[in-house]
């Protein structure tokens, strides 16, 4: 029987909890008059209240009272007060042990239970076996064994039996899926897996190693580079449709678990193990390089098209001059003519004297060849690039499998033209080449008196190729970021079947039609509500004119009368170095034991070498720098450890424990109750090996980079936060942090900035059940839209874009809510619907019609935001807070001189993770030591006003000394439920 360890000690306790709370001692253990009937026919007070204990036990959680059970004295003592019996009886039952069986008994008969057998666990083998094909979670897997045997009524034995059962599942379960996977697969796909493990010619990596190299550079040779890894992968002709045999997460973790082990690993597991972690590896990995290469792709087309548009606008800023001396030129020459006209002169003598006609035909001259389409559209000046295409655009275009919606067809067409030419050697675009995709802007480029341009031909279907693909209008088989857009969503057959028994996870629960009615006329009597508000000069700092709005900036959002408290109380904070942080908040919440071994499932046993490598992470020193910093640490143990222990999913619950346990603090609610957020994007500088990784935003600056886009709570704690391009707009990842972080937070409303929002979010936002509230900038330009045109909004008119097309989303109602309801059941992410519903060119039904139904939730959010000053203040305040974490968070990520330089993208994003989980821990220090600073200046004798707190925050870093040489204490001189002194504010 399989031995392993399913469970952490805290998991362990959780799983057969009894409750002590007097609330949760009422909700479970009220008993009823049936009950006492049977209770009151024990003799003597022991055997009423052990009885009583027991029937307790058996309800909730469900155990047998066993000798070593703990009843907690909340328990005992609150049935002991409903049976009027003293609780110090309870140490009087039991002496004989046969009448707490029979009392087992006896209970069990009359809540109709059994006891626990070898027949319930085998079947508990059986029915967790299920479970385990799609989740090798422990805590899951109990669990769930623990909820089958309540439902049919079992007492549950100890965690121990019912862990065990788990454990033997999951082990047949994973000898499942290693079956079910080679059943699939030939003796000759076994010697090519083999071969994967070989040193590749020439070559110190092995052939899977080069294979999963990620892309060096935007540019053809390393496009080039990753058709052949894709070709390769293909060529080894694995039966690919076996990986649907598997649950996908079960396959991701296979593939997760292959890419953390050694070549030389690899090779000692048995048969079985290693050809379907080979197969998951290959499969898995085959779509990670489909998707780069379109990625590449992507970078390589924005990359030429922004290098055209510099040499244009460089062109532009040298022909100054020469414009300025044209324009003067003329000038001259246009007095002259209008001279000789009013004096009846010869007009051609007037232009020989005022300029000559040698300097007219060389200003005629310059003036043709700044009017050439190369000065008038940059995109003339990417003909330069045409070689740059042709190096690789072939084989890109020969290794992908392009499917289509009716929507660009065409452009599929001209993409297989492009194919038949490449093979054929053919260099002229036929006349009957399709070209309705081709734009206005292009179209003076390919379409020439020669007919078409092949050149501009082939980088405009290219170019929109890219477009085509972020959209969803082509997608590629073998992809996960570009599949088809049906794909994503769930089957229609679910989506009808949840729709119909009133089951839809949305704020509609059966998707009515009438709901939306109801919104429509909200809109309109709000639309009048604030047009005669406006009409008598009645909203608050809010002036409407013909001209547009006006709103009264508001005041600072702290105080200067909160500034001698605040600076008091960081006077007040303990010096301490970053290791000593780390260890003593770990000593409070325990979150170094999600960090749990990819293999094992347990946590680590040495909480040190864990820390300093999520230390590496969080200041960006990494693990080379690392290692020469702190003691008694080499690479190769931080290097074997972070692979072993740090996960995107061990960070995202050791983060959750940081967020949990800053949400129970007495003190953070002076900030809020955990009930509202906000989010923002940080930029930081891909630099060295990551510079080719980067991507350009030129509201940025013409540097590569990445942003980390944060969720950050009312109460200051950063609960989520995601590594994305630069280049994506902001709006396209708050619903990430919302529907996927895994702490206790409730949130209900969120904030953003401009760059946060979009109509598709504002109507997603509100289907899923949360306030949205940007802070837009320039609202004055900002447009209101009603549900039919109203000539009534009289006042309002100068704000009113026009009116919302209700028919269009009407028609496309289901659709909005199947796409919603995909995106709340986790069939889909957020952010991959968003990227794809904001992609030009999209403009299909959906996008409309969800666009329509987002101007609807905009308009009420503005009317409400014109309305009411105190939401202008709270979204400022939230939004302020988040900038204010991001300050904290350049501050700790200092080393590298604050720039990326990972190459891989899986070490850039445990980067940002690891500095998000550092700045919780800062917040959660700093909030427990402002609790303490408070209590002593009030029992010293200090007035503080309660309303200052809220001013207080817990980002300050000045006391924490982050730099340096990095040791850790070998036992904490902290002693448990003990703090550091506090420092006197006269002496900081």
């Amino acid at each position: 029987m399989a031995l392993r360890s399913l469970l952490t000690t805290a998991e362990r306790g959780q799983i057969l909890a009894i409750p002590a709370a007097t609330a949760d001692l009422a909700a479970r253990y009220t008993l009823s008059e049936a009950d006492m009937s049977l209770i009151r026919q024990r003799r003597g007070e022991a055997n009423s209240l052990g009885f009583t204990v027991q029937l307790a036990l058996l309800r909730h959680p469900g155990v047998a009272l066993a000798e070593d059970t703990e009843v907690p004295p909340e328990l005992i003592s609150w049935l002991a007060s409903r049976l009027a019996v003293s609780a110090q009886a309870w140490a009087d039952y039991g002496q004989r042990e046969e009448t707490r069986q029979e009392h087992g008994r006896e209970i069990r008969a009359y809540l109709g239970m059994s006891a626990f057998g070898i027949a319930d666990f085998r079947q508990l083998v059986e029915h967790v076996g299920a479970v385990a094909a799609q989740t090798d979670k422990g805590l899951l897997l109990v669990e769930g064994a623990r909820d089958l045997l309540r439902a049919r009524k079992v007492a549950l034995p100890g965690v121990s039996v019912i862990e065990r059962a788990c454990a033997q599942a999951l082990t047949r379960a994973n000898r499942n899926i290693y079956a079910t996977l080679c059943e699939q697969l030939s003796v000759e796909h076994c010697k090519r897996l083999d071969g994967l493990l070989l040193r590749r010619p020439e070559s110190s990596s092995t052939e899977i190693g080069w294979l999963r190299q990620a892309p060096l550079r935007a540019n053809a040779r390393a496009m080039n580079e990753h058709i052949d890894r894709l070709t390769t992968w293909r060529a080894l002709d694995l039966p690919w449709a076996a990986a649907r045999l598997v649950h996908r997460n079960r396959l991701l973790k296979l593939a997760r678990e292959g890419a953390s082990m050694t070549a030389a690993d690899l090779a000692k597991f048995e048969p079985a193990r290693r050809y379907a972690t080979l197969f998951a590896m290959a499969a898995e990995s085959m779509a990670t390089v489909t998707d780069e290469i379109i990625d590449l792709h992507d970078r390589i087309i924005g990359r030429l098209i922004r290098t055209a548009q510099n040499k244009q606008n460089q062109a532009t800023l040298a022909s100054r001059s020469t414009v300025t001396a044209m324009m003067r030129m003329h000038s001259r020459l246009g007095d002259a003519l209008f001279e000789a006209k009013k004096n009846g002169e010869d007009p051609f003598a007037a232009i020989e004297t005022a300029i000559g006609w040698e300097s007219l035909a060389e200003s005629i001259a310059q003036a043709k060849k700044l009017t050439k389409p190369a000065f008038e559209d940059h995109l003339a000046l990417v003909s330069a690039h045409f070689t740059t295409l042709r190096r690789y655009t072939p084989a890109f275009l020969a290794v992908l499998d392009l499917h289509a919606a009716p929507a660009a067809q065409d452009l599929l067409a001209a993409i297989n033209l492009i194919r038949a030419l490449n093979t054929t050697g053919a260099r002229r675009i036929p006349e009957d080449a399709p070209t309705s995709f081709i734009r206005p802007r292009w179209k003076p480029l390919v379409f020439t008196d020669d007919g078409v341009h092949r050149g501009f031909y082939e980088f405009c279907a290219l170019a929109e190729l890219k477009n085509a693909l972020r959209s969803g209008d082509i997608w590629v088989t073998g992809s996960r970021q570009f599949r088809d857009f049906d794909d994503y969503l769930l089957a229609s057959d679910d989506y009808t079947g949840i729709k119909n028994s009133g089951k839809l996870p949305l704020i509609t629960t059966d998707g009515s039609p009438q709901y939306l009615e109801g919104r429509l006329a909200l809109l309109q009597k709000r639309l009048k509500e604030v047009n005669d508000l406006a009409a008598r000069d009645e909203l608050p700092g809010v002036l409407v004119t013909e001209k547009g709005v006006k709103i009264t900036p508001l005041e600072t959002i702290v105080p200067a009368y909160a500034q001698p408290l605040i600076d008091q109380v960081s006077a007040m904070f303990p010096r301490i170095r970053i290791t000593d942080l780390l260890m003593e908040v770990d000593s409070w919440t325990g979150f170094t034991r999600h960090f749990t071994s990819l293999k094992s499932g347990h946590p680590s046993k040495d909480r040190q070498l864990l820390l300093t490598a999520i230390l590496a992470d969080g200041i960006n020193l990494g693990l080379t720098k690392m290692a020469e910093s702190c003691t008694g640490v080499t690479y190769a143990r931080l290097d074997r450890h972070q692979a072993s222990y740090i996960r995107d999913e061990t960070y995202s619950a050791a983060l959750a424990e940081l967020v949990n346990t800053q949400h129970g603090h007495p003190f953070a609610a002076q900030w809020g109750d955990g009930t509202t957020s906000s989010s923002d994007g940080q930029r930081f500088r891909a630099g060295s090996k990551a510079e080719s990784t980067g991507h350009v935003n030129p509201k940025y600056g013409a540097e590569p980079g990445r942003l980390v886009y944060t969720h950050v709570s009312d109460q200051y704690s950063p609960f989520h936060s995601k590594l994305v391009n630069v280049g994506d707009r902001d709006a396209t990842y708050v619903l990430d942090g919302l529907l996927y972080h895994e702490s206790e937070l409730q949130i209900q409303e969120h904030y953003t900035d401009t760059a946060g929002f979009t109509d598709h979010l504002f109507a997603l936002m509100h289907l899923l059940g949360y306030r949205f509230a940007p802070r837009i900038r320039n609202i004055g330009d900002t447009r209101l839209y009603t549900p039919a045109n109203d000539s009534g909004l009289t006042t309002l008119a100068p704000l009113i874009g026009g009116s919302i097309n209700t028919t269009t989303i009407a028609l496309h109602w289901d659709e909005i809510l199947r796409l919603a309801a995909s995106i709340k059941t986790g069939t889909v992410t957020a952010s991959l619907m968003m990227r794809k519903l904001g992609a030009y060119p999209r403009q299909n039904g959906l996008a409309l019609a969800l666009r329509e139904l987002g101007r609807l939730e905009r308009t009420l959010f503005l009317l409400d935001w014109l309305q009411d000053p105190g939401l202008r203040r709270k979204v400022t305040a939230g939004l302020n807070k988040g900038e204010a974490r991001n300050t904290l968070a350049r501050a700790v990520f200092f080393n590298r001189l604050g720039e990326i330089r990972d190459r891989s993208f899986e070490q850039q994003r445990y980067r940002a993770s690891g500095l998000n989980l550092l700045t919780a821990a800062i917040v959660l220090w700093n909030t427990v030591y402002l609790d303490r600073a408070v209590a002593t200046l009030t029992s010293s004798g200090g007035d503080i006003d309660p309303d200052l707190l809220r001013f207080l925050s817990p980002l300050g870093w000045e006391h924490i000394n982050l730099t340096g040489d990095y040791t850790w204490p070998r036992t904490s001189h902290i002693k448990p439920g003990k703090y550091r002194p506090l420092r006197r504010p006269a002496k900081p």
